[in-house]
Parts: structure tokens; sequence; C-alpha cells
């Protein structure tokens, strides 16, 4: 069980979290619980840092970060305890949890789970921070903004859990955010794949990474309200969304839903670089540089040669690097030979999901179509497998899903 910031905020939330886990305990399970710091105390520290030291050191940065999920592990076991509950807290270098040397961004190698599930067998509740790990060299290491996630689907997997489940401030994952459409459907189950492109196209329920090691480690991961009524029934019996492999879906007596959820993000910008030389390597030349200062580059299209041998690239990054982008892009002016470089930061990107593209047309027709109708210009197109982007006017962003989410018959009755 995982538990974000919002749940641990504070005494009152804490206990309800422990109520939670109790149920669980009395219904019969083995119980890890996985806890994030409380809402907010991980900004509060990283600006401490930043206070104390400019440039800091990212190993020091480490062991003040990771205080925060350490505080709350304790109090929530403390709390079980009061509640008569045998619970211990395990922090990252107890178990241990073995990470790579990436201070501040860290990537989870193996965690020793022996003494973790002895300690489950004999019916104690642990609970184990977030977030945190252990480098090679015995130093405290942090997995990144968002890591507590990644955390609990590899303390799953370790323990070869049956499932994972992961408590946020939502219920569930939606056909798109429900505070854009209110017609918006929760999902009964989402392919791993899916919400991998739903999580990388904007959607907040999960984080990137603990998908991708969800999918690869078989992890089944159920998504639930941790602000359920104390009289609600036990996580079991609560329909949040299960996160399957697509051989699991196919088993289950469902209709394979066409397109799983509509994600909008905002935090995208455009560049547009003209005339660009139509020989070999010029793109190279374009995206070399960005690739060397970890600027991550998303959409790219190259417009049709002009009579001079001469071609137009756009391309998005996200806003936060637009201003790097931009510099880096100026000083290598010459090097590309470009003419000029347009930018717009304006911009958001659409994103239809689902598995049912592989074997369904007209997917991307009805988007074209649902949007054209309605005078929204598309401004780049990107596709994969299962899944089909655009990118349009930042202003026109939720009209943009409303008319989607009705296109494709999503709209809850």
């Amino acid at each position: 069980m995982k538990f974000g910031g919002t749940s641990m905020a504070g005494t009152e939330r804490i206990r309800r979290v422990a109520g939670i886990v109790r149920r669980q305990q009395a219904a019969g399970h083995e119980v890890a619980v996985v806890v994030s710091a409380m809402a907010g105390e991980t900004d509060r520290l990283v600006n401490f840092c930043r206070e104390a030291n400019a440039l800091y050191d990212p190993a020091e940065y480490d062991v003040v970060v990771a205080a925060g999920e350490q505080i709350t592990s304790g109090l929530l076991a403390l709390t079980l305890q009061a509640m008569g509950c045998k619970a211990r807290s395990w922090l990252g270098w107890q178990l241990p949890v073995r990470t790579d040397d990436a201070h501040a961004k860290a990537r989870i190698e193996t965690i020793d789970s022996d003494g973790l599930i002895a300690s489950m067998k004999s019916g104690e509740i642990a609970v184990i921070p977030g977030f945190q790990g252990l480098s090679p060299d015995g130093r405290v290491t942090t997995l990144g903004r968002g890591g507590s996630d990644t955390s609990a689907v590899a303390v799953a997997a370790a323990v070869q859990a049956d499932r994972c489940d992961i408590y946020t401030d939502v219920d569930g994952v939606y056909t798109t955010d429900p505070r854009i459409v209110a017609k918006a459907r929760k999902l009964k189950y989402v392919t791993y794949e899916e919400m991998l492109e739903l999580a990388s196209v904007g959607s907040k329920v999960l984080q990137t990474r603990s998908v991708g090691l969800a999918m690869k480690e078989r992890v089944r991961v159920q998504v639930l309200s941790s602000f359920i009524d104390d009289d609600a029934p036990p996580a079991d019996d609560l329909p949040g969304t299960m996160i399957v492999s697509d051989e699991e879906l196919e088993g289950l007596e469902m209709e394979s839903q066409l397109i799983t959820g509509i994600a909008a993000d905002k935090n995208e910008a455009k560049v547009t670089l003209t005339r660009v030389a139509d020989r070999p390597g010029a793109v190279a030349t374009i995206f070399g540089p960005l690739a060397a200062a970890n600027i991550n580059v998303d959409m790219i299209i190259q417009n049709v040669a002009k009579d001079k041998g001469e071609t137009d690239v756009t391309f998005t990054v996200t806003r936060a690097d637009l201003a790097r982008t931009q510099a880096l892009l100026e000083g290598q002016k010459e090097a590309i030979g470009y003419f000029r470089m347009i930018c717009d930061s304006k911009v958001a990107k659409i994103s239809v999901v689902g598995v049912g593209m592989r074997s369904h047309a007209g997917v991307a027709a009805t988007m074209f179509r649902a949007l054209a109708e309605r005078g929204i210009n598309i401004q780049a197109i990107s596709t994969s497998e299962i899944k089909t982007s655009v990118l349009i006017d930042e202003d026109e962003t939720e009209l943009a899903v409303r008319v989607l989410h009705t296109a494709y018959g999503m709209d809850a009755e």
C-alpha cells in the first residue's frame, strides 16, 4: 500500500491512513506500506538546501530531502502501534533499497527483501519511506520527484505481492480530467502501455517511471482514493482502477474499448527553424547539441524542401527548457545554417490513447475531423502505435478535450 503526501499531511490524516492499513491487515493480508513526505515538506527541505548553498552537493542534498519520508514512516508506525497493531519502520538503508550513485535521481537496482518478508509473515506491518535508497558506497540516495510510486512498485516486486495499491487524491484513472469534462468516466482497467502513454502526455495520476517498472516486473497496480469514508468497504471491494498486462485485460470479459483516455499537457513550447539546408546531417546539427544538454525533444516535423534545397524544421520541448534551447541554437546558428528561429510557448499537446487503435482504422481521422468542425487548428501531429497527439493553441485546450471526449463516445450516461 502506498500513500502520497496529501494523505500524510498531518496527524489526523496519518491516523486515517493507519485505519485503512489496519483494515487490510484485519482482512487477512500481509501488508507493507510505503509513504511519501507530508505535502509541501520536500519543497521546504529543497529550499533549505538552496539557501545553504546554491551550488549544493547532490549527496548532501539527498541527506536533507530524504528526512521528509523518514518522519512520516516513523509517525505511521507509531500511530499503528497506538491502534494495537504490530508495526515497525524500515528505512531505505535498513532493508536496504540498493540504488546506483546518481544522487537526487537514483535508480533502484535491488531490494533485499528477506528480513522484510520474515517480518510481514510474523504479522508485523512494515512501514517504508518512499523515495530513498542506499548508494554502492553506502550513502543515502533519493529517486527524484515522484519517486515514492517507484519505491512502492519496487517493494511490491521484491516481496512478490499480489497487488500494489497506490492511494492518491483521486479515486482512479479517468477517461480524461474530470475537472475539464464532468462526464468523464472512471476506468476499471488500463493496460501498462496505455498508462505509460497517459502518464507521459500529461495525466498526473502515476509517475512514468513507476508504470515502466510495474510493466517490467509484472506488478498489478491499483489506483485508489485515500479520502474514503471510515465506514467504506475495504480496498478489495472498492472499484479503483487496476493497471494490468495486455494478456490479463484480454482474459477479462469486457468489450475492449477503442480509446482509453484523453490527456492534455500545457507544458510544451514550439520551436521552428526556417530555411535549414536540406542535406544529410542537417537535422543532426540541431538535435545533437540539444541531446548533449539533456534537453528532451518531443514532436518533430520537417517540412517539404523548398525550391532552394531548404526546409523548415519544427519541434517541441518542455517550457522549462525553452530558454536554454533558444540560447543553444542561437550559439549554433552558423553551424546549423538556419535563417530565423520562431518560438511559441502558448501551445498545448492533446493526446488520444488506447490499445484499441492497433486493430481499428480511422481513430486519427475522427480526431482531426472533430477538431476541424470546431475550428481548432492543428499545428503539429505525432503518433505511436497506441497514441495520436496534436499540438494546438493553449487557449483551446479545454474545448478540444471536451470535443474529443464526445467524438469518441466516451461521455458517461
